[in-house]
C-alpha cells in the first residue's frame, strides 16, 4: 500500500519477501499463487498451518509477492471484540486490498482459533491467508497446506547460504547443526548475521551456544533446566554400560552422515532420533550418566516434571508433551524423564472414559517419542512396570546395578573433590558399606561440612558418623561388618 488508512495502523505489520527461503518452502509458495492467479472471484483462502510459525509467514509473504502483492500480518490477537468494530475492519481491509494491491495474513499463532475469528475471515475479500499451528475449519473455500521446518538436508544448504563464501566452519560442523537443531530458514539466517557481526567471523562453537538458546524458558513451567557438572570421570560403571553410553553418543554425532548421507532416513520405520532408558534402583547414576552425555554432546539437558506435565483434564496431558516436544526439538535440548514408568506405564484395560483417556494420552507420547529428533533419556526404578510398546521403541536400555565393592572403592574415590583436605580416608576399608553411589555423595558431603565445623581435613571418624546420620534418616542400622575399622 502506498499510504496505509490510519485506522489500521494498530492492527497490522508490513512482511517483506524474504532474501533467502527454503527449496520446499519457495515451491510451495509458487504452487499457491498458481493456483490463486487463475482463480475466479471469490477465492478461496490459503490456509498456512503446521509448527513452523516463521515459515508460514515467509510462505504467505513470498506467494504475495509471486502474485505482486503488499503483503500485511494482522495477529487474530488484536482483533476487536464487538462485532460492529469487527464489520468496520473487515470493510477497511478489503478497501484497502483493492485500492493498493495488499493480501492479508492472519496469524492465529499456536493457539486454536476462536468461531468469532473463523466468522470474521468469511467477511474478508481478495488474497487472505490464515496463519496457524492446525488447521482451522471455515465455512469458505479453503486451500490447506502445511508448512513444516526445511529438512535436515535444506538446512545444511540454508547454513551454506547464510554464512557465506568461504565456509568459517567445516561441513561437518555444519551436518552436526542441521541435525542437532529444528530451526526455520529465518532463525538460520538471523543466527548467522549475529554470530558473523561486523567481522563476518565465526566459529561452530559461536554458532552452536546461539542455536541452543533459539527458545528459552519456552518448557520452564513443565521442566527444570539442569547444568551439566559431572564429567566421565565422575561416572563409575561397569565396562559394558560405559561401553552403551559411548555408543549413545556416536549415535548422536553421526546421525546426519548415516540417515541423510548414506540414505538410511528413507528406509527407517522410526525417526532419526535417539531414546534412551536407565533401569535400575535409586542412587545407581541414572541422573548422573544423562548429566555425563549432556556436557559431552554440549546439549541443554532438561528435567521432566510429570506433576506439571500430567493433568486431569481431557487433552491438556497432550497438549503439555507437545509443547515440550516442540522446544526440544527447536532448540536441541535432551529430555530426562525421571521416574518414567508413572508417565509411561502399562497401558489398562478400558474400564471407563478415565481409562481410555489414559490409554491415548501413553499412544500419543509414544508416537511423539518415536518422531522425536532429539536425545530422550527415561530413567525408571521399575522397568517391569513400562509399556512393552514403548519398550519396542527404544534404542538402547541401559541397566544401573547396584554397584559391587569395587565399583565402590572407585566411587568413594571420586566422591571428595582435589580441593578437600583429606586425613588418610582408606576407601577400600570405605567400600565395604554397601551404598549405592547417590547414598555414598551424600555421605561424602555430610562428612566435608562435619570437617569444616572441627576446620579439620575431613577424617574417617566424619564419614562415620555421616554414614550413621544418613542411615538414620532411613530408618536404618549400619552392621559392624561395614564399619569395622573405619576408625
Amino acid at each position: 500500500l502506498a499510504v496505509l488508512d490510519t485506522r489500521l495502523e494498530p492492527f497490522l505489520r508490513p512482511l517483506e519477501p524474504p532474501a533467502i527461503l527454503a527449496p520446499g518452502h519457495r515451491a510451495l509458495a509458487e504452487a499457491i499463487a498458481a493456483r490463486l492467479v487463475p482463480a475466479a472471484a471469490p477465492l478461496p483462502v490459503v490456509v498456512l498451518y503446521g509448527p513452523d510459525a516463521e515459515g508460514r509467514e515467509d510462505v504467505a509473504a513470498d506467494c504475495a509477492a509471486g502474485l505482486g502483492l503488499r503483503l500485511y500480518r494482522l495477529a487474530t490477537s488484536a482483533l476487536p471484540s464487538g462485532r460492529d468494530e469487527l464489520a468496520l475492519l473487515a470493510t477497511l481491509l478489503e478497501r484497502e486490498s483493492a485500492l493498493g494491491a495488499a493480501a492479508l495474513l492472519l496469524d492465529a499463532g499456536d493457539e486454536p482459533m476462536p468461531a468469532t475469528t473463523a466468522q470474521f475471515v468469511e467477511q474478508l475479500r481478495g488474497v487472505v491467508f490464515v496463519g496457524a499451528y492446525r488447521a482451522p475449519r471455515l465455512r469458505r473455500a479453503a486451500l490447506c497446506r502445511e508448512v513444516r521446518y526445511p529438512s535436515r538436508d535444506e538446512q545444511r544448504r540454508l547454513w551454506e547460504d547464510a554464512l557465506g563464501t568461504p565456509l568459517p566452519v567445516s561441513g561437518c560442523e555444519l551436518d552436526g547443526l542441521a541435525m542437532q537443531f529444528c530451526c526455520s530458514t529465518r532463525s538460520i539466517v538471523t543466527t548467522a548475521m549475529d554470530v558473523m557481526g561486523d567481522d563476518a567471523k565465526c566459529d561452530a562453537a559461536a554458532l552452536w551456544r546461539a542455536c541452543r538458546s533459539g527458545r528459552p524458558g519456552g518448557m520452564s513451567d513443565l521442566a527444570q533446566r539442569i547444568e551439566p557438572a559431572a564429567a566421565w570421570g565422575n561416572l563409575v560403571l561397569p565396562d559394558a554400560q560405559q561401553q552403551v553410553l559411548a555408543q549413545i553418543v556416536t549415535h548422536m554425532r553421526h546421525r546426519f552422515r548415516v540417515y541423510h548421507e548414506w540414505g538410511f532416513a528413507a528406509t527407517a520405520a522410526a525417526g532419526v532420533g535417539v531414546s534412551v532408558l536407565f533401569a535400575g534402583e535409586s542412587g545407581t547414576g541414572k541422573t548422573l550418566a544423562a548429566e555425563v552425555l549432556a556436557k559431552e554432546l554440549q546439549l541443554d539437558l532438561y528435567r521432566i516434571d510429570l506433576a506439571a506435565v500430567v493433568s486431569k483434564y481431557i487433552g491438556e496431558t497432550e497438549k503439555n508433551l507437545r509443547q515440550v516436544f516442540d522446544v526440544a526439538e527447536d532448540t536441541g535440548a535432551m529430555l530426562l524423564f525421571d521416574e518414567a514408568d508413572a508417565l509411561f506405564g502399562k497401558r489398562s484395560e478400558v474400564k471407563d472414559s478415565h481409562d481410555r483417556y489414559a490409554n491415548i494420552e501413553v499412544s500419543y507420547l509414544l508416537q511423539r517419542m518415536e518422531a522425536f529428533r532429539g536425545l530422550a533419556i527415561l530413567t525408571t526404578n521399575h522397568k517391569s512396570a513400562l509399556d512393552s510398546a514403548f519398550l519396542r521403541r527404544l534404542r538402547f536400555v541401559v541397566n544401573f546395578a547396584h554397584p559391587d565393592q569395587r565399583q565402590r572403592e572407585a566411587i568413594w574415590r571420586v566422591a571428595f573433590p582435589a580441593a578437600m583436605p583429606q586425613d588418610q580416608l582408606d576407601c577400600a576399608r570405605l567400600a565395604r558399606l554397601n551404598a549405592t553411589g547417590g547414598t555414598i555423595r551424600n555421605i561424602a558431603v555430610a562428612a566435608a561440612f562435619l570437617a569444616a565445623e572441627r576446620d579439620a581435613p575431613v577424617a574417617m571418624a566424619d564419614v562415620l558418623r555421616a554414614a550413621h546420620l544418613d542411615a538414620g534418616k532411613r530408618d536404618k542400622s549400619l552392621s559392624d561388618a561395614e564399619t569395622r575399622g573405619w576408625v
